[in-house]
């Protein structure tokens, strides 16, 4: 299990050669509360936001994410659903449960690498509530709903 903070920043290497390709920025989300594929800045001078369909990875290591060919990377469209951090955030929105109770603004997720299954929610109450509090993370089996003003899921416990 792992989250995008985790992943942020970390290496995409082809195996097929040894060469590192980009780097990890964000993740793609369906509405369906998937992870799609990872977003990948490639690039020194210019760098450019692809596609990588979760899918076409062959390993996440602590160290790096590992795919056969770079010719997985596709061009960003313009229209992906939801990222975390980049078109279409998802990070900061306010998360409901079902029930009408507000549990906090989305911070990060927990998913499954190999299936993409997001599995739990990192969430806060502000900047001064992580430091005395910490985050907290709620886990939901179901998907969750996307709406214009907030997040509603179903909560297993929080």
């Amino acid at each position: 299990m792992r989250t995008l903070s985790l992943l942020k920043g970390q290496p995409v290497f082809e195996t097929k050669n040894g060469t590192k390709i980009g780097e990890i920025c964000d993740l793609c989300i369906s509405k369906d509360g998937t992870v799609k594929g990872l977003l990948v800045k490639k690039g020194v001078f210019f760098k450019q936001t692809c596609f990588l369909d979760i899918q076409k990875v062959s390993s996440f290591g602590w160290d790096g994410v590992m795919i056969e060919d770079a010719s997985y990377l596709k061009k960003l469209k313009d229209k992906s659903e939801y990222t975390l951090t980049h078109q279409h955030p998802l990070e900061g929105m306010m998360m409901l449960s079902k029930s009408g109770e507000t549990l906090g603004m989305l911070k990060d997720v927990y998913f499954l690498e190999e299936m993409g299954t997001i599995v739990g929610y990192e969430i806060t109450d502000g900047f001064f509530s992580e430091i005395t509090e910490g985050n907290q993370m709620i886990q939901s089996e179901k998907p969750l709903t996307v709406g214009k003003d907030a997040i509603i899921v179903d909560v297993n416990q929080s």
